[in-house]
């Protein structure tokens, strides 16, 4: 049995060709169905994501072409175009993706957790279809825990590595728990939704959005409980603010010096923290002259960033070496699950070969031939039996003269080296 992984990803190919890759839920039903179906393999799980679609299988005899040309016919691609864009790994090279993959070793940022998330729903998934048997199952579960284990002993998963989230973890730092704060977005876009997310996830007393285009604004406020105003209103709301975390397309700046200190004089000059992600800036850099004003730039959150990738680099390493040792952990149980096959049928033929001679032995007591003799050609017989396929490799051993078998002969029938 050989073990595959054939897939598509981020570093390999165009979006516009992941697209056509993917599988939608609809669509997994119907591959897992086929797989699971097909002569050539015994099991399957498919995962696909926004940046990856990859096939994990079991089968008889590593064939990649066969699972290649399914994919191409199943998604009706040209199956050259597909075949310059995948990767295909075997044997333990295919374990090894795998767990990496599940520690976000593979991600397009290092050490995200949600591909776990995303692989656990494709295993169960590929379950629920029957396409998960005794070796896919061992593999996905020791899988979920090598994640687990790299999660706990490293720091894979400690540091910000967007800037959407150093952002949050900047204000969590200066102000520590943020439950007592008073957090105002400007902004709509993709970054500013990305903030929101961590920043909701803080519990924090009040969140504002505040937007050009209110009905944008309204429906990213929805998602984390927030209050909606429009950028005409910042002068007045500016003065309940605590944190305030910008990321906006204007080309001027949004928020000036003299907004900032007269919110700071009603506020009788407790602190405030800004926070501008945008380029060009929409908050002008004298803001943060101001005594109880306290900006930071995109540039200073890069710089954080960059320290945490190189951090996450190094935790990257640590996890690889959990990995290797995972890997070996389940070829081993791999090999042994082999060897309970191998016993298994030999002592099935070795039984076979004992019920054939004792019935016959019980008929011949039966028509009442002498029992010494019955007994002594019983023993003679189950021997010569036993010791046929035995015989046989040590003699072919012998006339071949491979000596390595035959001291591994030896060492099998427990025959005395010396």
């Amino acid at each position: 049995m050989t073990i595959i992984a054939l897939g598509i990803n981020h570093k390999t190919a165009s979006v516009e060709l992941r697209e056509k890759v993917a599988f939608s839920p609809e669509q997994m039903s119907d591959a897992l169905m086929q797989l699971s179906g097909h002569a050539l393999f015994n099991e399957a799980v498919i995962v696909s994501t926004c940046n990856r679609t990859e096939i994990y299988c079991s089968l008889a005899e590593p064939n990649s072409q066969t699972l290649l040309q399914w994919l191409a016919s199943f998604h009706g691609l040209d199956e050259h175009e597909l075949s310059n864009n995948i990767y295909y790994h075997e044997g333990d090279k295919a374990i090894n993706h795998l767990m990496r993959v599940a520690c976000g070793l593979d991600s397009l940022v290092l050490g995200e957790p949600q591909i776990l998330g995303q692989i656990k729903q494709a295993y169960n998934s590929a379950k629920t279809h029957d396409a998960v048997g005794v070796t896919f199952d061992r593999l996905f579960q020791k899988t979920f825990s090598v994640a687990k284990q790299v999660r706990t002993d490293t720091d894979i998963g400690a540091s910000a590595v967007s800037v959407a989230f150093a952002a949050v973890n900047l204000a969590k730092h200066i102000y520590g728990k943020l439950d007592k704060t008073n957090v105002l977005l400007i902004g709509a876009g993709e970054t500013i939704e990305l903030v929101a997310k961590h920043i909701y996830q803080n519990s924090p007393q009040k969140i504002t959005v505040a937007n050009r285009t209110i009905e944008r604004a309204r429906n990213l406020a929805q998602e984390v409980s927030a209050d909606v105003i429009a950028l005409a209103q910042l002068p007045e709301r500016l003065i309940k603010a605590d944190i305030v975390i910008s990321s906006t397309a204007s080309t001027l700046p949004i928020i000036g010096k003299g907004m900032v200190e007269q919110a700071l004089k009603l506020r009788r000059q407790k602190p405030m923290l800004f926070i501008d992600i945008a380029v060009p800036r929409d908050i002008e850099s004298q803001v943060g002259d101001l005594d109880a004003a306290y900006l930071y730039s995109v540039d200073d959150l890069q710089a954080i960033v960059s320290e945490n990738m190189a951090a996450r680099e190094d935790a990257a390493e640590q996890a690889q070496i959990i990995i290797n040792e995972k890997v070996q952990e389940f070829l081993m149980w791999l090999r042994s699950l082999d060897s309970v096959d191998l016993i298994r049928h030999y002592r099935n033929d070795v039984q076979t070969i004992k019920v054939e001679l004792v019935e016959r032995a019980v008929s011949q007591l039966n028509a009442g031939k002498n029992a010494e003799k019955i007994i002594l050609e019983l023993a003679n017989k189950l021997t010569n039996r036993l010791m046929h396929a035995p015989t046989r490799a040590i003699q072919d051993a012998a006339k071949k003269g491979e000596v390595a078998q035959l001291s591994q002969l030896k060492k099998m029938l427990g025959i005395d080296q010396e």
